[in-house]
């Protein structure tokens, strides 16, 4: 193997293992975020929701399916959380995710 070889390896398994890391630490925010939204709206389901929410984030690329099952529930429920509010909260639980998966402060 060439030199070359051996770099393009390293940088891919780099890539894989990056990639990795991001899946678990959203699927930890979208799991805080369940609980939180629960609680807000009153569930006694708090796990269960919190799998809604994780798989709710498989329907395509990004976050936006998360923030829209998010919004959606909690007009169903007559919660009176905004729009900004949900955004914060994304961003907030994603950065503590990422800090445990990463292994840094929060």
């Amino acid at each position: 193997m060439t030199q070359f070889e051996d770099r393009e390896r390293g940088q891919e398994t780099k890539f894989v293992l990056e990639a990795a890391k991001e899946f678990r630490a959203a699927a930890k925010r979208n799991k805080a975020l369940g609980h939180w939204a629960a609680e807000i709206m009153g569930r006694s389901d708090k796990e269960k929701y919190a799998q809604e929410v994780i798989a709710a984030d498989m329907e395509e690329k990004g976050e936006e399916d998360v923030f829209r099952k998010l919004r959606r529930d909690f007009d169903a429920a007559n919660a009176d959380v905004s729009d900004a509010t949900i955004r914060e909260k994304m961003a907030f639980y994603l950065k503590e995710a990422r800090a445990e998966v990463y292994g840094l402060e929060a």
